[in-house]
């Protein structure tokens, strides 16, 4: 009985198995373009509450050491996790990142309800909204 305890334990303590992978774990991630160019990281990853599903995933691209990111929120329809890198694959490259939406990384007034705002985001990387 024990040992079933444990095995149960050490289950739910694991942050990736087979296709699953724990949210904080795919914070820190590295998102790369489909050459293989690092082009961010994921920062965090917005989930919908209400259906569970991913809707996005924050990626921070440039600046140095943290200063300076600009931050995207990537609809999770557009990444692909790839073995090999250990990362997600955007079919972008980083001139076309220059001209996505960015959020601010500290705007309290920022809305991530604004329906109009999250259909021109799905817009620009050609994906249907997360919510259809």
């Amino acid at each position: 009985m024990a040992t079933t305890s444990r095995t149960n334990e050490e289950t739910l303590q694991k942050r990736e198995t087979g296709n699953l992978i724990a949210a904080d774990k795919v914070e820190g991630t590295g998102v790369y373009n489909a050459a293989g160019d690092k082009l961010g990281s994921v920062e965090r990853v917005m989930i919908d509450k209400l259906s569970g599903r991913v809707a996005y995933a924050v990626m921070s691209f440039g600046g140095f050491l943290g200063i300076g990111d600009r931050h995207h929120p990537l609809p999770w329809s557009v990444l692909r996790y790839d073995p090999r890198t250990g990362g997600y694959v955007v079919n972008l490259d980083k001139q076309a990142l220059q001209g996505a939406p960015t959020i601010a990384e500290n705007d309290a007034k920022f809305d991530w309800n604004d329906r109009k705002w999250g259909t021109s985001v799905h817009d620009y990387y050609h994906v249907p909204p997360y919510w259809q």
